[in-house]
């Protein structure tokens, strides 16, 4: 298997996780209430990171003074991405849900590579790009007709 067959198999195996996630803390959410689930996700998923990173050799946890102010604000969005998520898979549908996320995520990604926002590489939209997200728009249309 090459690098990049593997990459892409990691980000498969991420797509299939948000998935899963998105119905799971979408039914959460219905029976319990959107902080309880978003608190719930959170505290497994926090369980575990600090069950695993002190069985990581290597970690770099002395250079989190380094980062840039923004790069703390991760923890805050993924709370706005589990909370919209959840709220909103149960009530649109998933497919409906993420489509709309991920479509969100396509625009903001390629704004960023852009401008080259928060250390990105510099990655000039074009019109095949602006096809791609045209594309993306039409397709989160269909999937919510």
């Amino acid at each position: 298997m090459s690098v990049q067959q593997g990459v892409v198999l990691i980000a498969s195996i991420g797509g299939i996780a948000v998935g899963l996630q998105a119905q799971f803390v979408g039914l959460i959410d219905k029976r319990i209430g959107t902080f309880e689930s978003v608190f719930l996700t959170y505290v497994t998923g926090g369980l575990l990171i600090a069950l695993m990173l002190p069985l990581q050799r290597g970690h770099n946890l002395a250079a989190l003074s380094q980062l840039p102010w923004y790069a703390w604000t991760g923890g805050a969005l993924g709370l706005v991405i589990v909370g919209t998520i959840g709220y909103s898979a149960p009530r649109l549908g998933l497919v409906a849900a993420l489509s709309i996320v991920v479509g969100a995520q396509f625009i903001t990604g390629a704004l960023i590579d852009h401008f080259g926002l928060f250390g990105a590489d510099l990655r000039p939209l074009d019109l095949v790009r602006l096809a791609g997200l045209g594309l993306i728009v039409v397709g989160i249309w269909l999937t919510l007709r």
